[in-house]
C-alpha cells in the first residue's frame, strides 16, 4: 500500500502556499529550490524541516499559508487527461454508494483518476478496487496522480486497460461505479458482476444520459427502481454581520444514479406512481429498446 507524509515538510513533498487573497500555488520542495512569484520569492529551505500550519514570508513581504494538499484540493490541481469528478460528486459517490472499507469495488472510465484516489481511501488496505479505462494515455496520467498523491503504488489497487464490457472478469462485487458517455451500454454486464444487495452508480453529465441511464435500469429487471439526483454547492461570506451567500456557486457537474442488484431471479415490484402523460414518448421508448 502507498503511503502519505506526516510531520515536518521534506525535500520531494507536494506543499500549497496560500497568499492573504487566498490564492494557491502548489510548489514539490527542492533543497536548492526557490519558489518565485511577483510578490518575491521563497527559498524551499526555509520551509524544509517546517511543521504544518506555517507561515513562511517571500522577500518582497507576502506571508503564505504552507500545508500539504488536502484530497479535495489534490484532485482539482492534478494534471489532466480528460475532466475530473468534482470532489462534491466524489463525495456524494462514496457516501451514498455506501464505499465501506473491505469493500470490492470496480469503476469504469478512471479519466485522470480523481474519484480513484477517493475510492482508494475509502475501501482501505482491506479492500480492492478495478479500474477500467479504455484509453492508455488517460490511464498512465490516472497512475501518476494516484501514486503521486499516496507516495507510491497501492497493492489494492488493479488498473486495466481495455472496455469494461469485454474485459470484466469479477464477480460478486460489492460496488461498481461507471463514469462514462454511454453506461447503459454497461448495465448488463453490471449486473452479473454485482453480489446481490450490491450497488450500481452511475455519474452521467446530461439530462439525455440521465433519461436513458435511468429507463434501462428500470427494464433491465435485475434493480431496484433508480434514484437520480444532482449536488450544488454555495460558499456563504460570514464577517461579523455581513453574512450572504457567495455570488459564484459550484453549480452543475453532473448527475448521479444509484440502484441495487435484486437477487436472481426476483425483480422488483412494479412501481405505483404513474408516470405523467406523455413521459414515455415514442422518441424514448425506441431509444431504450
Amino acid at each position: 500500500m502507498g503511503f502519505r507524509r506526516h510531520g515536518p515538510f521534506q525535500a520531494g513533498d507536494q506543499v500549497q502556499l496560500t497568499d492573504p487573497k487566498n490564492k494557491r500555488h502548489t510548489v514539490t520542495l527542492k533543497e536548492d529550490g526557490v519558489f518565485h512569484t511577483h510578490k518575491g520569492g521563497i527559498p524551499h529551505s526555509e520551509l524544509i524541516g517546517q511543521p504544518e500550519g506555517s507561515v513562511v514570508r517571500s522577500s518582497g513581504g507576502t506571508q503564505y499559508l504552507a500545508f500539504r494538499h488536502l484530497l479535495q484540493d489534490y484532485t482539482l490541481s492534478m494534471p489532466r487527461g480528460a475532466a475530473v469528478i468534482y470532489p462534491k460528486d466524489s463525495a456524494q459517490i462514496v457516501a451514498m454508494a455506501d464505499i465501506f472499507p473491505g469493500a470490492r469495488v470496480i469503476e469504469a472510465g478512471v479519466g485522470s483518476g480523481a474519484l480513484t484516489c477517493f475510492l482508494l481511501r475509502a475501501v482501505g488496505a482491506e479492500g480492492s478496487l478495478t479500474s477500467y479505462e479504455r484509453r492508455e494515455d488517460f490511464a498512465e496520467v490516472a497512475t501518476k496522480n494516484v501514486e503521486k498523491f499516496y507516495g507510491g503504488p497501492m497493492d489494492q489497487w488493479r488498473l486495466v486497460v481495455g472496455d469494461f464490457v469485454e474485459a470484466l472478469d469479477e464477480s460478486d462485487v460489492d460496488r461498481i461505479i461507471l463514469d462514462m458517455l454511454a453506461p447503459w451500454e454497461c448495465v448488463d454486464a453490471a449486473s452479473k458482476a454485482l453480489t446481490p444487495g450490491g450497488v450500481i452508480c452511475c455519474y452521467v453529465a446530461t439530462t439525455t444520459q440521465l433519461s436513458r441511464t435511468v429507463e434501462t435500469l428500470r427494464e433491465h429487471g435485475s434493480f431496484t427502481e433508480p434514484h437520480a439526483w444532482e449536488t450544488l454547492v454555495r460558499d456563504w461570506h460570514v464577517e461579523g454581520l455581513a453574512v450572504r451567500p457567495d455570488h459564484r456557486m459550484v453549480g452543475h457537474t453532473g448527475f448521479l444514479v444509484t440502484a441495487r442488484r435484486m437477487a436472481d431471479g426476483v425483480t422488483p415490484p412494479p412501481r405505483r406512481r404513474r408516470p405523467a402523460k406523455g413521459a414515455q414518448g415514442e422518441e424514448l421508448s425506441s431509444s431504450t429498446k
